[in-house]
């Protein structure tokens, strides 16, 4: 269903918030934070937490019904973290609506994929797409 002026007020919404207020809503990822607060991991916004997230038993992988929003999470977390830690990153919403991070270099990094990615697996590490972000 096409609706026009909703779509045009959706993309005025969207468009009025601050990068403060998106960086803060997407830093939030309560079940990522509430896993890692559990297993005695504090989720501090620096490099060290995502090495500290890289060593976490994967017991989230036995759930099907969590796995995708931990690894949301969990790319939402690494994304915040390059934001705030790596000059020149700042959080972008893609037209289909998907937060990625633009680094200076000009290049997009779809961290939520790459989150869903590490919850599925284990790799690549978030310590390692974080070095990569950083470099780039």
């Amino acid at each position: 269903m096409n609706i026009p002026f909703l779509g045009n007020r959706r993309e005025k919404s969207v468009m009025t918030l601050d990068p403060e207020g998106i960086a803060g809503l997407l830093a939030e990822c309560e079940l990522l934070r509430s896993q890692a607060s559990g297993d005695g991991v504090l989720l501090d916004d620096t490099a060290a937490s995502l090495e500290a997230l890289d060593q976490l038993v994967p017991r989230w992988r036995d759930d099907e019904e969590i796995l995708p929003w931990l690894g949301n999470d969990a790319g939402l977390y690494l994304g915040t973290v390059i934001v705030r830690t790596v000059p020149g990153a700042a959080w972008r919403i893609r037209s289909d609506g998907q937060p990625v991070v633009w680094l200076a270099s000009g290049r997009e990094f779809d961290v939520v994929a790459c989150g869903l990615e590490w919850a599925a697996s284990g790799a690549p590490q978030l310590s390692q797409l974080y070095a990569e972000a950083a470099e780039a």
